[in-house]
């Protein structure tokens, strides 16, 4: 492609960002941006990116996806959230979620509730639940197996 001196200087830098790990096309186009690039010379940079591979949403959702359920114990409503601010289409999202081995889903909801319960203050077992519930929305899981979780916990102690 027939780049210009100041396109070429942030393709290169741009090559590099996105080598060094994973990154959305919204992020790299703000930075394009940010590099005082004008939208017309920024486009081209970034339809480059992509075509060199430089640039896969759907490889960075799947990556997001797996990280922030692995590392950060997030559930699907709260990874869904931010790829959605991070401009991700849906169809990605919905693929990189689907990529989630759903008994290892609630076997982590389950623990994440269960170390909760242990340093949880409370007046009353309402209270308790209530708390639990608010902190497991809060990690961005289902109300479903939330309660689900938190029956299953109350039973077993």
């Amino acid at each position: 492609m027939k780049f210009n001196q100041k396109q070429k200087d942030a393709y290169q830098k741009a090559a590099f960002i996105c080598s060094r790990g994973e990154k959305c096309s919204h992020k790299i186009k703000q930075t394009l941006l940010d590099w005082e690039l004008t939208e017309d010379e920024a486009e081209p940079v970034l339809e480059e990116l992509i075509s060199e591979k430089y640039i896969d949403d759907k490889r960075y959702a799947r990556s997001f996806a797996r990280d922030k359920f692995q590392f950060n114990k997030w559930g699907r409503i709260k990874i869904s959230y931010h790829l959605r601010a991070e401009k991700i289409s849906s169809s990605n999202i919905d693929s990189a979620l689907e990529e989630i081995d759903e008994t290892e889903y609630r076997d982590v909801l389950l623990g994440i509730l269960q170390e909760k319960s242990k340093k949880i203050k409370a007046v009353n077992q309402y209270d308790k639940k209530a708390k639990l519930v608010r902190f497991a929305q809060s990690r961005g899981f289902e109300s479903d197996l939330i309660f689900a979780a938190i029956n299953q916990i109350v039973m077993d102690s």
